[in-house]
């Protein structure tokens, strides 16, 4: 019998203190060698449990075997000097410095299968795994080689779309693949994007979902929200593309944010994550808080395509944090769930 309102994770988890230093995006391993390697597998065991104690539907692997969302993947890649950097502007936000592509992109082996194989033999649960979208890859890299950034952004769709396929094949229900930037550039959005990602999901049997949201609650993605105004229509702009696509779950961020939530009426009839838990926030919710947040959703997403989720990734929070803010995602759920049942009834 399927699940209704199951809920889920947007993606990273926090990482053990022993493992690297807490509260950091791209923080150093504490680790070495084989000691890193099982180390890894004792973090991602650690987060699948957090995520079962919550009651948590549709575990992941909190991201726990990779620095980052975006660069470990890439690390893994020919074509990518990682010593040869330059400074560009992430999204339009922040300076950042990143490694150049100097020759052509490929993917000499998986990246991330053998630690799905694992997560796999760790549960009879659904199970899902995040990757980089094309669009938000190549936004965190200067290009030397193929001067165009739809060019690169197409390379990488292929290697993503190979990467997703031996993911599936290794037993992950759902592959979801991270695309903040679809928030910021959407005359690329509606030219390639959506093209690009519909690549990436080429071939793919299994459930596909694409996680849209505002970012992690750092500094220079706070201080952006602050220039967006009353309300955040970014949404506005994307949805009705990503309505039309072969694409069967869309995450949003929902909870505490400006976004209009009769925005959601525009992918009516797709799979919703709805993001009803705030990331950016040491504040744990309370359940009724994520029920309200669920309840206003359920005006324009059908019960049965309902996700409750987080609004994004919890690595730069304490882990105590994050641990209560999955109870109150799964108890806020099932208020919401008990109603649906007994209004039914």
């Amino acid at each position: 019998m399927k699940t209704l309102l199951p809920t889920s994770t947007a993606g990273s988890l926090p990482k053990p203190s022993w493992l690297a230093e807490p509260e950091a995006l791209w923080s150093p391993w504490k680790l070495q060698d084989d000691a890193l390697i099982s180390g890894k597998k004792d973090a991602l065991c650690l987060a699948l449990q957090e995520q079962q104690h919550a009651g948590i539907s549709i575990v992941s692997d909190g991201e726990q075997t990779r620095q980052h969302f975006v660069t470990t993947f890439i690390e893994h890649l020919n074509g990518v000097d990682f010593e040869k950097r330059h400074t560009v502007k992430i999204r339009d936000r922040y300076d950042a410095s990143v490694p150049t592509v100097v020759s052509a992109i490929s993917r000499p082996k998986s990246v991330f299968v053998d630690d799905a194989k694992f997560l796999r033999s760790q549960t009879k649960q659904p199970i899902k795994w995040a990757l980089p979208g094309p669009m938000t890859i190549i936004d965190t890299l200067y290009d030397d080689h193929y001067k165009s950034r739809e060019k690169l952004a197409w390379e990488f769709a292929k290697v993503l779309n190979q990467e997703a396929k031996e993911l599936e094949a290794a037993g992950v229900d759902i592959i979801q693949f991270d695309e903040p930037a679809f928030n910021v550039f959407f005359d690329e959005v509606d030219a390639w994007g959506i093209a690009c990602l519909e690549r990436a999901i080429e071939g793919l049997t299994c459930e596909t979902a694409v996680h849209v949201c505002y970012g992690y609650g750092i500094k220079a993605n706070t201080d952006w929200k602050k220039t967006l105004g009353s309300q955040w229509r970014q949404y506005e702009k994307i949805l009705p593309k990503l309505q039309a696509s072969n694409i069967d779950i869309i995450s949003l961020e929902c909870h505490n944010s400006r976004v209009p939530l009769e925005l959601l009426e525009l992918v009516r009839g797709k799979k919703v994550m709805v993001g009803a838990i705030d990331v950016a926030t040491h504040t744990i919710e309370q359940p009724e808080d994520v029920a309200h947040t669920l309840r206003e959703a359920l005006r324009y997403v059908d019960a049965e395509n309902l996700y409750p989720c987080t609004n994004c990734g919890m690595a730069p929070l304490p882990r105590d944090v994050a641990k209560g803010k999955l109870q109150a995602l799964h108890a806020g759920a099932d208020i919401v769930r008990k109603e649906i049942e007994a209004a039914s009834a």
